[in-house]
């Protein structure tokens, strides 16, 4: 599977603005999918996770009830979209893939998945 996400850009505090991954390869509508963010300085941190028919996802508590992550297995394509953004939520956004199904928490590790996208960046500005 092979990975890109894109839709980054600058918004205000408070605005919203949805990401997305482009996914290539025939494993892609079995695959669970991750969105991952790094901020300057920072490491990589779990972001929301989807399975592969939609039907169960998982969010981090920093942003639960603010993003949502949906995918359209057609397009080969995972969304995250994000509302009510904050300065915090800067950071580069990163999709990544799997083909195991996982439970809470094993979704929330960078090692749990074995394909990653370059990223894009979201910058929210106060």
């Amino acid at each position: 599977v092979q990975l890109q996400a894109s839709g980054g850009g600058l918004v205000q505090a408070g605005g919203s603005l949805t990401v997305s991954c482009a996914a290539s390869g025939q494993a892609f509508s079995n695959s669970f999918m991750g969105w991952f963010r790094q901020a300057p300085g920072k490491e990589r941190e779990f972001v929301a996770a989807i399975a592969w028919d939609g039907g169960t996802t998982y969010y981090a508590d920093s942003v639960k009830g603010r993003f949502t992550a949906s995918r359209d297995n057609g397009k080969r394509l995972v969304y995250l979209q994000m509302n009510d953004l904050k300065p915090e939520d800067t950071a580069v956004y990163y999709c990544a893939a799997d083909q195991r199904w996982k439970k809470f928490p094993t979704a929330t590790r960078l090692s749990s998945y074995a394909y990653w996208g370059q990223g894009t960046l979201v910058t929210v500005s106060s």
